[in-house]
């Protein structure tokens, strides 16, 4: 066995936890940078024993307008969030509903990375939920895709995503797509949580070397 294989002996497992519950995220922002931009819709998806069994959404308002070209890409303009509420009126809905779930999210350190900030700046709070990114997870996993972006992967394994760049419809999707990865690692004896985000911090090159996956 190779020194770098993954412990099979800890006591945090996937499966325990995922039969349990954990909470599938996804934001809309006005730009890419969490200190400067803002969050203009904030969707999850509760899920447990493999299904979705509660679902939270809001559009934001950002307290300024929304570019065009994010418009464009998301179809939330300034109509729409005008009178919905401030991000710190969010919020404290969001983490009631989330509560010490582990966080799934594809490019989860840009969603994560949001909540969080915003987290701290208007709660005082840390956010010190677990997450797992299942586009760092498809980059290792998937190495022969040439796209790793969500609509791709979509493609891919044949999911359904009608309203693509809406947070609840793209909540929706990346659980289609984790449990599909899920049951990937657990072909490859990958099956707790530690072992799991030791794995998707791992080069692409290391993380082939442990797997039995076929590429198809």
């Amino acid at each position: 066995m190779l020194e770098e294989s993954l412990s099979l002996e800890q006591n945090c497992s996937l499966e325990k936890n995922l039969s349990e519950e954990f909470i599938v995220l996804d934001i809309e922002t006005t730009g890419l940078s969490k200190h400067h931009d803002k969050i203009t819709e904030l969707a999850a998806v509760k899920v447990r024993n493999g299904e979705v069994v509660d679902t939270f959404q809001s559009l934001v308002n950002p307290e300024r307008n929304i570019p065009r070209f994010i418009t464009r890409l998301t179809g939330i303009n300034n109509e729409m969030v005008k009178d919905s509420p401030t991000v710190d009126k969010v919020l404290p809905y969001f983490m009631d509903f989330l509560g010490s779930s582990m966080i799934i999210a594809h490019n989860a350190t840009f969603d994560h990375g949001f909540i969080s900030h915003n987290v701290e700046k208007h709660l005082q709070q840390e956010l010190c939920n677990e997450k797992v990114c299942t586009r760092k997870l498809s980059t290792r996993l998937l190495s022969h895709l040439p796209s790793k972006k969500l609509s791709s992967l979509c493609e891919y394994f044949n999911i359904v995503n009608d309203n693509a760049h809406r947070a609840l419809d793209d909540t929706k999707a990346t659980t289609e797509l984790f449990l599909i990865l899920k049951n990937i690692l657990h072909d490859n004896n990958i099956t707790n949580l530690e072992d799991v985000q030791k794995f998707e911090s791992w080069t692409t090159a290391k993380c082939r070397r442990m797997l039995n996956f076929v590429e198809k």
